[in-house]
């Protein structure tokens, strides 16, 4: 159990690291950016975030990056003013990711889903932040689910991106209990508390060792069994 992103001794070791070379996927306002922006500034993240690829022209996503100093590529509409396909918008992001050179792709609040051959091809590994308990709860409107199906807990998940939607091995994940008195929006405002917990603490697991992305590497009896849970009661 944990209720803070980052511990003191896991920041002093990942002062020693290089730096992870991190790229972002987004497309609304980007507060799980910022939040990784912030850790950086702070030095609790031994991670270069390299570039950010928004599919929405108006993502206040973008501002962050770019106030942050951040490459931006936003890939939302072609020349001629009609909103981009996705295998036009795969194919630049490919192209860009390419001349970034990430080890680690993140999709934080990216709305688009991709198809198995940009996520097969892609130049670094790739993980997404998921808004409830995976394996239950795929896709969208999950807040208003679990409260129509009487759970007493929700969360979110960081997991490995494949083809099949919000399928891939579950690497963490942070816990609440739901109150009697939560709404969809009262509980999407909670679990996004939590979100801006697991996301730089997840990431760190990757950069210092603590979380492989490898399956081979995950069955060695070092690495703790997955997912990594943080119980935080927001």
């Amino acid at each position: 159990m944990c209720d803070a992103p980052v511990s003191n001794a896991a920041t002093a070791n990942a002062s020693a690291q290089t730096p992870l070379r991190v790229a972002v996927l987004v497309s609304g306002s980007g507060s799980n950016l910022q939040v990784l922006i912030d850790a950086v500034q702070q030095k609790a993240l031994p991670i270069d975030i390299v570039g950010v690829i928004s599919n929405r022209k108006d993502a206040y996503a973008i501002t962050r990056a770019k106030d942050a100093g951040i490459e931006v590529a936003v890939l939302s509409h072609v020349e001629s003013g009609k909103r981009m396909g996705i295998k036009t918008f795969e194919a630049h992001a490919n192209e860009q990711l390419v001349a970034w050179q990430p080890d680690l792709i993140v999709l934080a609040g990216f709305m688009r889903v991709l198809s198995g051959s940009f996520i097969d091809n892609a130049p670094a590994p790739m993980i997404n932040l998921h808004p409830s308990l995976l394996p239950v709860y795929k896709g969208l409107d999950t807040h208003q689910r679990v409260l129509q199906a009487g759970d007493r807990h929700h969360g979110c998940s960081i997991h490995v991106v494949t083809a099949e939607l919000d399928a891939g091995q579950v690497l963490s994940q942070a816990v609440l209990p739901i109150r009697h008195t939560d709404t969809p929006d009262s509980l999407q405002k909670r679990v996004q508390v939590l979100e801006h917990h697991l996301l730089p603490w997840t990431i760190l697991q990757i950069a210092i060792g603590g979380v492989s992305l490898t399956p081979s590497e995950q069955a060695s009896s070092i690495l703790p069994a997955l997912p990594l849970r943080l119980l935080i009661d927001a």
